[in-house]
């Protein structure tokens, strides 16, 4: 058979990915002081073992205020990067690209990790950077009803976060990521400045579209400026957020991302009411036509996220023309060797060749020795 679009190559500026299978950014919250652990390095790895073309490190801020948890990751300042070459390096190893994502929490920042109730922090003496920690937005509005009200930023902040995103990616490149995805989604910074109910500034950044866009452009400008012209830019975008910020208003964003050297647009949903999606329906694939929309009327590539669960749902994306990469994201906590296994199921690398020879040396000499076997995550028997 002809090899599936799944499994073709794609190159990105001076980057060829193996397949289109990536690693969508999964926040842990098991950082230390910003640090990762050896959580972060298992967690990586196994994807990375298992096949998929790009593994993209979690939401990684770009200064202490944007930290969501105390264990979010951190990239603002050199003491960082030796840590997360770590990571890049064992992706690497195992035969894939690694990318990361650059987030600010804003007005999102200083809560609980999520399964300790998600609720916003008060005063905690055992935080010694705690009056660093502080909350801002474009506007001083909370999140919710529970949260805090965050200060609302100066032109000066503003224009002084766009230049500490680049250079969060200059140390990016320094640790060797292949790709960098700016975070302008899901109710963090960069979205509460797009969104009409979270901005209601009266200057240069708030009011009109063209204002409430120009710090995303700003931002993608001096993260573009600081990282190598070879290496691919994505950013992740909340195509709609039933909020008043929709596909129209993310189509006009990613034309203006496209002429700021943004490659893929990550069509995500969601995030600025307590709600966490959009206004479709969740099923399978549901946040595809975002992925579609953006790809056709933007004239840019896109990747497609949003409970794509099977292989063959996955390739029917790429063969329709919505998208140009498949992420896939809690699946993968599911099954970490995703790619792998749906390689196998659709008869494409029977000796393993595309996963480490720890792995594939010892399942392609089993399968050449029982060609009958049906793994575990086939159906049946």
């Amino acid at each position: 058979m002809s090899q599936p679009l799944l499994f073709t190559p794609l190159a990105l500026r001076g980057l060829t990915l193996k397949n289109r299978v990536v690693v969508a950014p999964m926040h842990q919250y098991a950082a230390v002081a910003g640090m990762p652990t050896d959580w972060h390095l298992m967690n990586a790895g196994r994807y990375a073992a298992g096949g998929a073309g790009l593994v993209i490190v979690e939401s990684t801020k770009i200064e202490r205020r944007g930290c969501g948890t105390v264990g979010d990751l951190g990239l603002w300042d050199d003491r960082f990067i030796a840590p997360l070459a770590r990571i890049v390096e064992l992706v690497r190893q195992c035969g894939s690209a690694c990318g990361i994502q650059l987030g600010h929490s804003g007005r999102k920042s200083r809560g609980a990790r999520p399964w300790e109730g998600g609720r916003p922090l008060t005063e905690n003496p055992g935080i010694a950077d705690w009056d660093q920690w502080e909350l801002v937005a474009p506007s001083a509005l909370p999140a919710d009803e529970r949260s805090p009200v965050p200060r609302a930023l100066t032109i000066a902040e503003i224009r002084q976060l766009a230049l500490d995103w680049g250079a969060a990616a200059a140390r990016a490149d320094k640790a060797g990521f292949d790709v960098v995805e700016i975070h302008g989604a899901h109710g963090f910074l960069i979205h509460q400045f797009l969104s009409p109910q979270a901005n209601q500034r009266n200057d240069e950044y708030g009011g009109s579209l063209e204002n409430r866009m120009r710090f995303a452009l700003e931002v993608s400008r001096c993260v573009r400026a600081n990282w190598p012209e070879h290496k691919p830019l994505f950013m992740r975008l909340s195509v709609d957020d039933d909020a008043g910020w929709g596909p129209a208003e993310s189509v006009a964003l990613a034309r203006e991302l496209k002429g700021c050297g943004v490659d893929i647009i990550d069509c995500s949903a969601g995030g600025i009411l307590a709600r966490p999606v959009s206004s479709a329906p969740i099923g399978y694939g549901y946040q595809v036509p975002f992925a579609r929309a953006i790809r056709q009327q933007a004239g840019i590539g896109s990747m497609a996220v949003g409970l794509i669960v099977h292989h063959d749902q996955a390739e029917a994306i790429l063969q329709s023309g919505d998208a140009d990469l498949i992420a896939l994201a809690r699946e993968m906590l599911y099954n970490p060797n995703w790619a792998m296994d749906a390689a196998q199921k659709m008869g494409i690398d029977p000796g393993f060749a595309m996963v480490p020879d720890a792995y594939g040396w010892w399942l392609g000499k089993r399968a050449a020795a029982m060609p009958q076997l049906r793994p575990s995550t086939h159906t049946g028997t």
